[in-house]
């Protein structure tokens, strides 16, 4: 049996970083992309196996330009084949919405909703015509509820569980399983230095004490963030795995309790407790 080969985008840090490795531990030929290329020795600041660091081949990709996509598409074209997409690259990006150009929001989504469907497009062939293949959206609990003043990477998580909840219908006919890996915080610098705040918030700002609040909220909790290896250990579980039985799989401390409590409060229940955060 030919080796098995997986791609995974924005590989250089947190998830993708760690799911690359894992993948790797497991003798999976794993292509490793990343915008910039130079970055590619991150991997030996994790592990200095040989074994499994040949496992390991860099490509170069921005999920947002599209020769780099058609690059990615003659990449695919010469393998023999493609078992498992990891659409991991994203960032975060927070503020109010009336403070929020759309071009920001379009800048959002280009990364997080639009370079997801490049990047699946470009593998979908492949995976159609071997009649197999695994596509492992990661998503967010942002992708299931909305936070105030994180409406640029809400939308672009609820827009990508409804592409992936379609494309799943789709692609089932083919052999080509689709899921939503969902965690909720962990030790990444998404909510950190990854984290952009858009729009202006001075003093005299409407918004400047709520954003303000949201933000000190994001930075105390970060030390009971989750070890982000669980969401690797996941993805590489999926990916390893015959089948794929579900949709979604949240991850993470009191992520599926506040999904139960969505599901099961009232709106105004629900609306109630998160407009209490800015007011604390």
């Amino acid at each position: 049996m030919p080796k098995k080969t997986a791609i995974i985008t924005g590989s250089s840090s947190g998830f993708g970083l760690l799911t690359t490795i894992e993948l790797a531990k497991q003798g999976i030929h794993v292509i490793a992309t990343m915008r910039n290329p130079e970055k590619s020795n991150v991997f030996q600041t994790i592990t200095n196996d040989e074994q499994i660091l040949s496992n390991i081949e860099v490509h170069q990709l921005d999920v947002t330009n599209e020769a780099s996509i058609e690059s990615l598409k003659q990449k695919v074209a010469i393998l023999e084949r493609v078992d498992v997409l990891v659409n991991n690259a994203g960032f975060g990006m927070g503020g109010f919405a009336e403070k929020i150009t759309v071009d920001n929001y379009r800048r959002q989504f280009e990364t997080n909703v639009f370079g997801v469907m490049g990047v699946t497009q470009a593998v979908l062939p492949k995976m159609r015509e071997q009649r197999a293949g695994k596509i492992i959206q990661v998503s967010s609990i942002s992708g299931r509820t909305g936070f105030p003043g994180l409406s640029p990477y809400v939308s672009s998580k609820f827009a990508l569980e409804g592409f992936s909840e379609s494309l799943r219908l789709e692609m089932a006919p083919f052999g080509v399983q689709v899921a939503l890996v969902e965690p909720g915080s962990y030790k990444t610098n998404i909510w950190s230095s990854g984290m952009e705040i858009a729009g202006d918030y001075d003093e005299n700002s409407d918004y400047h004490k709520p954003l303000k609040k949201i933000l000190s909220v994001l930075e105390k909790s970060q030390p009971n963030h989750g070890d982000p290896s669980e969401v690797a250990k996941l993805i590489t579980q999926l990916a390893s795995q015959k089948d794929m039985p579900k949709l979604r799989y949240p991850i993470g401390k009191g992520i599926k309790s506040t999904l139960l409590a969505k599901s099961v409060l009232s709106w105004k229940k629900w609306e109630k407790t998160m407009i209490s955060m800015l007011n604390k």
